[in-house]
């Protein structure tokens, strides 16, 4: 399986899914427009995909790893997640609180704790995770579930798995 988001000539994430976007992209002070995803190889065998967004170089700053994105039961035909897709959600799958929504921050209320919330990284370049894994089941998964929660359901029913970096400036 293959995955492409596309990166700027600098080899970074293009800054409109970033801190560093335009006024009309910003929801409470935080980017709110997801970047567009290629998916190429899924086995055939696949029912279903999940997408997961995460930074790991959050954990320096805040103590744990930062959730940006959580989707599940997205279709297995999925070829291209469009740009924005992480609000619209047009494919109709289940959506995952992000970081805001945890304890921490307690904005569970925040329209951006479920579904896609952009990096904005304080300080240094912060390379974000995004995985794509291929399912061969719909997951037992309703809106509002959180990361733990995927990893557990999925064990046993990953297909494949794709990986991309995408690095972010402060």
């Amino acid at each position: 399986m293959k995955i492409n988001v596309p990166l700027m000539d600098n080899g970074y994430l293009d800054d409109k899914y970033t801190k560093h976007t335009t006024a009309e992209n910003i929801v409470n002070g935080l980017p709110a427009v997801s970047f567009p995803i290629d998916i190429a190889d899924v086995p055939n065998n696949a029912k279903t995909l999940a997408i997961t967004l995460t930074d790991l170089d959050a954990i320096p700053v805040c103590g744990f790893e930062w959730i940006h994105w959580i989707a599940a039961n997205v279709p297995a035909d999925c070829t291209h997640v469009p740009e924005n897709a992480g609000k619209e959600n047009p494919l109709g799958w289940n959506r995952g609180y992000n970081s805001l929504a945890g304890r921490l921050l307690d904005r569970k209320d925040d329209p951006l704790s479920l579904g896609f919330v952009g990096p904005a990284p304080p300080r240094d370049i912060h390379d974000y995770t995004l995985t794509v894994y291929a399912l061969d089941e719909k997951l037992p998964l309703a809106d509002g579930f959180w990361y733990n929660e995927l990893l557990h359901t999925i064990k046993g029913h990953v297909l494949d798995k794709a990986t991309l970096e995408l690095p972010v400036k402060s």
